[in-house]
């Protein structure tokens, strides 16, 4: 089956920073995406003006510029994705966060190879050979490294990184069976691969390039730590609850967003 592979690219706040990351799909092989969704969770700056405004210089790809009809948090803006993406027949998502820490290119190995086909879940890793880091002081380093031992250790497998905002992930993943009760908030992705490895699906990591320069951290780090963990615990201690126990603070039905502009992609040939 042909792939059709959708970008998700999740923002909140990012004006600086979104039209650097749509710059990035100038100039890759035709034909690698299908489509790219820029999905803005109501930010307060011009994040969307900016999007918009950068639609004429992507010409490979359809490209959709929408915003939640609430604040659903980055897991919440997850799930919306997916849900789109399911509704069409996407066969991959590849998640890009707004804010221009990864790198697009560093998937393109990875799809070239096939890996997406043979995994259920391909994810960027930080903090393994052949990555680099830029930007990270050596306190957030090493407090991912040892994050990435205690998840290896109770998952009984290597765990490379516990979230990055560079991902790729197969239709299995997508449906809402798989990530409706999830939590809604950051902690969306440490959940979600506790999810994946009790499922027994199939992962796989990829090294990947990553910096820090102009992008604000929301991260509270002790709070985030504790609340990290407790995805591991759950997983350790109370399995049922990790499979079937509802995990988000608010409820909700559905994850739905408005279309803001759209672009198709340009013929082959023309200007």
């Amino acid at each position: 089956m042909k792939d059709r592979i959708l970008v998700f690219i999740p923002c909140y706040n990012c004006e600086r920073q979104i039209t650097r990351v749509l710059e990035q799909f100038r100039d890759l092989p035709p034909n690698t995406f299908e489509e790219i969704l820029v999905l803005d969770n109501h930010s307060t700056d011009g994040t969307v003006r900016a999007a918009v405004d950068a639609l004429p210089t992507i010409d490979g790809s359809r490209v959709v510029v929408a915003r939640n009809r609430e604040n659903y948090n980055l897991g919440g803006s997850h799930k919306a994705a997916f849900a789109y993406a399911e509704s069409r027949a996407f066969t991959h998502v590849v998640v890009l966060h707004g804010d221009d820490q990864g790198r697009i290119r560093d998937v393109l190995p990875l799809l070239a190879s096939g890996a997406h086909r043979a995994h259920d879940a391909c994810l960027g890793a930080r903090f393994m050979a052949g990555s680099s880091i830029e930007g990270y002081s050596s306190f957030r380093r090493i407090g991912n490294r040892v994050f990435n031992v205690i998840f290896s250790m109770v998952l009984r497998r290597r765990i490379s990184d516990l979230g990055s905002g560079l991902n790729v992930f197969g239709r299995t993943i997508l449906s809402p069976e798989a990530t409706l009760r999830l939590p809604d908030d950051l902690y969306f992705n440490p959940y979600l691969l506790v999810s994946i490895v009790d499922r027994g699906m199939r992962i796989k990591f990829f090294p990947i390039s990553w910096r820090e320069d102009d992008q604000v951290s929301n991260v509270r780090m002790v709070s985030q730590a504790l609340r990290t963990l407790g995805a591991a615990r759950e997983y350790a201690t109370n399995r049922p609850f990790l499979r079937t126990g509802e995990h988000r603070r608010v409820l909700r039905d559905s994850y739905v967003f408005d279309v803001i502009a759209q672009r198709e992609p340009n013929p082959p040939g023309s200007p």
